[in-house]
């Protein structure tokens, strides 16, 4: 028996449950979800005042540590680029549609709210980039569970809320939304639409069990992300957004990064990208926000704490 730990939202366990799912058809194991209530499950403030980076992994991640579980699953977003001691991470499966979305009343897309129209979000990469686009809409603080946040549009209280598609494609209500934004107006958080399989750095047994999900070009694509992130010094909260594919170039198999800092007010962002071979992931990475921090990202990234 694997015990595999999780949040308890209906998200998190549709997520553990599609990777428990992969390891019984792939070994015959059986697997049991253990849920666990974190600091950012149990608290409504802004995540940047309950500590912003960790609040969704660090409970799950002691019960990996004092052996209650054997591995955990994440939504990758929220695991902090600093390794934990002890912890490995096991597996990056393949990737869902990292990209975000609308959810408006009556069909809207972003173009089509009036201005002034109240949109909900709690996260201040999509207000930088939300205020960038120019488009006069007001946005509104948002937290909780998907069902949470669509009820703020079908009550009528908001006019619209942006969040993940993959959120939305795993628990099978990617209709719902009004639109899919495209990345060149909204990147992605670093690492979104990806999950991690975490398992302790001892545990050989469970690490040879969860090599099968492992898929390379999500793993280089995340694993650039997340190394700007960290050379950033921000945390899943700060006003990064990020997103890297593997395509095909001249030479065979490229990574191509794209990224933006911004400040809440939408102007000014720094927007730059960045190629190079997956292999080299995070020195691409690096690199690039290297080069972000040499225009003046920090002073950005400082100036973009949340009310």
């Amino acid at each position: 028996m694997i015990r595999l730990g999780t949040r308890a939202s209906a998200l998190a366990t549709t997520q553990s449950g599609w990777v428990a799912d992969r390891l019984r058809e792939a070994h015959g194991v059986e697997v049991e979800l253990v849920e666990i209530s974190t600091e950012g499950d149990r608290s409504s403030a802004p995540l940047a005042q309950i500590g912003g980076t960790g609040v969704f992994v660090a409970a799950v991640r002691e019960a990996l540590l004092d052996g209650t579980v054997d591995l955990a699953v994440h939504s990758l977003k929220d695991l902090p680029t600093t390794p934990a001691d002890g912890l490995t991470l096991a597996a990056v499966p393949q990737r869902e549609d990292p990209r975000d979305v609308l959810i408006a009343r009556d069909g809207l897309t972003l173009g089509e709210l009036p201005r002034g129209a109240r949109v909900g979000t709690g996260s201040p990469r999509r207000i930088s980039q939300l205020n960038a686009l120019g488009l006069g809409i007001e946005i509104t603080g948002l937290r909780g569970n998907v069902d949470t946040r669509i009820r703020k549009v079908t009550s009528g209280d908001l006019d619209g809320i942006v969040l993940a598609r993959a959120g939305l494609l795993r628990l099978g209500r990617a209709d719902e939304a009004t639109e899919i934004l495209d990345p060149i107006q909204m990147l992605p958080a670093p690492g979104q639409g990806a999950l991690a399989c975490e398992c302790r750095a001892d545990d050989a047994a469970t690490t040879a069990l969860l090599a099968v999900l492992d898929d390379p070009d999500t793993r280089a694509a995340v694993t650039a992300e997340r190394a700007l992130l960290n050379t950033l010094e921000a945390g899943c909260s700060a006003p990064v957004g990020a997103l890297a594919d593997v395509v095909w170039g001249d030479d065979g198999d490229e990574l191509w990064l794209r990224a933006v800092v911004g400040d809440l007010s939408g102007a000014p962002v720094i927007r730059r990208s960045a190629v190079g071979a997956p292999a080299e992931a995070a020195a691409l990475g690096r690199r690039l926000a290297q080069e972000m921090l040499a225009d003046g990202a920090d002073q950005l990234m400082g100036s973009a704490t949340p009310a």
